[in-house]
């Protein structure tokens, strides 16, 4: 239990996808003019997280390494298709605000790296709080982005007007997702190196050494051995 409680502090704090290791950034600087708008991307995309890697811990010893990546995406695009029609069905104008990027979340990196690096070789329990954590920290930080950039760039929040304020219109284009990201990540940093913890640093191999990486590990190994 201490290791899913710790998947899900990773995916929400410590490894968050979009403040810390800056993933997903297509739908996060696209979808977030709005609070709803960030909020339902968020969740969809968890939603999407936590089947995948749950169908791809139970079926890890069945599929081929040299199919693998193939494999989870059908494996995504099937959940994919089933959220899409569920949309359609019962969210309609959240389906419409999000259009194209509900398809996109076939080929998000969050979704396939997690498959590839944590469900792939882990079992299920552990990988349902990792698809979990992510999921939340993701729908997390795209909450936060759109309600910033709705009340700065619009006035509003979940629509309602923000009384003798009618915004700034730059912030809900898309300059504004970027200026709003920035500051967020920028005032993260200072959290951090106030609280004494240094930015997090990029690996030789260009990630960030998430929980999954083996490369932190045997980058350890080798220190050790020198």
């Amino acid at each position: 239990m201490n290791s899913c409680l710790k998947q899900l502090y990773n995916g929400i704090i410590k490894e968050n996808p979009t403040f810390v290791l800056i993933l997903g950034m297509c739908p996060t600087l696209a979808v977030t003019s709005s609070l709803f708008n960030g909020a339902g991307m968020g969740l969809s995309t968890m939603v999407v997280l936590v089947m995948s890697n749950l169908v791809i811990s139970l079926l890890r010893k069945i599929i081929p390494n040299g199919v693998r990546v193939p494999a989870f995406i059908v494996i995504v695009a099937s959940f994919v298709t089933i959220l899409q029609f569920l949309l359609q069905a019962y969210l309609p104008a959240l389906n419409d605000a999000l259009g194209i990027y509900i398809p996109l979340i076939v080929v998000n990196c969050i979704i396939l790296g997690r498959a590839e690096s944590f469900a792939s070789k882990n079992p299920v329990l552990p990988s349902i709080f990792d698809g979990l954590g992510m999921g939340l920290g993701f729908t997390l930080a795209l909450s936060i982005l759109g309600a910033f950039r709705e009340i700065i760039g619009a006035g509003t929040v979940l629509g309602i007007n923000i009384p003798g304020w009618d915004g700034i219109t730059i912030f809900v284009m898309a300059p504004g997702a970027f200026f709003v990201l920035a500051a967020l990540v920028a005032t993260q940093n200072y959290i951090r190196l106030s609280a004494g913890k240094k930015p997090r640093k990029t690996c030789a191999d260009g990630c960030s050494g998430c929980s999954g990486c083996d490369t932190s590990i045997n980058n350890d190994k080798v220190k050790e051995e020198k």
